[in-house]
This record gives C-alpha cells, structure tokens and sequence, in this order.
C-alpha cells in the first residue's frame, strides 16, 4: 500500500478532507475528528464530517456523511468513477460502503493505529471482524434456523424472482 499520494490532485483534496475534519475542534463541536470528501473528475461531489452526535446516527461517519451528499448531488448509488478522501483511514463500516458504493480508490491520512492512539475503536473493530464469527468478542451473533430462516430466504427469493433479469448468486 502506498504510503504517499499517487496522484497529482492528491494533496489537495486529502487536505480538504483533513479540513473538514478540523471543525471538530470548534467550540461547542460534538464532532469526532474525522472528514471526508467524495470527488469524481477532479471536481468535489460529496463532503461530509462526523456527525453522529449531531445526528443520533451511529452510522454517520464522516465517509458515509460523504457518500450520501455525493450520491444525492448525483443522483446515484454507483461511485465506481469516484475517489473517497478521508482524513483518517476508514473504520471497518465505512470501507464497507465504499465497496457497496463501487469506490475504487480510497486516499486517507491518519491510520488506524493513528487513531487508537487517540482513543478511537477502529482498529478494535477491525481485529474482532477478522475473526470467524464463532469467535467475535464484541458481539453475539446468532444465525437462526428452521422456520425465521425460510420466512427470510423466501423474501430474498421473491425478490430475485421479480427482477427484469437474472440474478447472479453471489457465493
């Protein structure tokens, strides 16, 4: 993984991101310090900060902040032309939906281990994912089977049935 920026634009929108995160510092700021942009061709689509205090939202990150201005701004979901800028390197939810947005490139500033070092989860979440699921400290998960199970996988068949065309199985 490199460990500078690739490409020219780069700096500028890393540190746009970095900016952005700097309004946590703010007096009467509830913000974590973390900020993100989403750019396509070079252009800034989606900017986003911490929010989740602000918001009551676990999940309002500020790469997720991002992802949703960029995709209302575009009015898509699909971010496969797009560069996420963050100013730390994202948790493990957020790098999640910049798969499930189709971002490509990924551009951060602070490490995970960064932010350990000043007091956020991220790379805890990160060590406790990689395990099998059977051995995760962080949270009970309990697959379900018999009649819940194909109650729900009869929905998710409906679904697939009832697309225009065939759906491609995922495994």
């Amino acid at each position: 993984m490199p460990h500078a920026p690739e490409h020219p634009q780069d700096r500028e929108f890393l540190d746009l991101a970095i900016e952005n995160s700097r309004r946590s510092l703010l007096p009467g700021s509830t913000a974590k310090p973390f900020g993100a942009v989403v750019v396509v061709g070079g252009e800034v689509v989606g900017e986003g900060v911490n929010s989740v205090v602000a918001m009551n939202d676990p999940t309002a990150h500020a790469e997720v902040m991002a992802l949703r201005d960029a995709g209302r701004r575009l009015g898509r979901i699909s971010m496969g032309d797009a560069v996420l800028y963050a100013s730390s390197e994202p948790c493990p939810m957020c790098l999640v939906a910049c798969y499930w947005a189709g971002i490509p490139r990924v551009v951060y500033g602070a490490t995970t281990r960064d932010a350990a070092a000043n007091g956020h989860e991220d790379l805890r979440f990160y060590r406790d994912i990689a395990l099998p699921s059977a051995e995760r400290r962080m949270l009970d998960e309990v697959a379900v089977e018999g009649a819940p199970r194909s109650a729900a996988v009869e929905v998710l068949a409906a679904w697939a049935a009832a697309q225009p065309g065939p759906v491609e199985p995922k495994l």
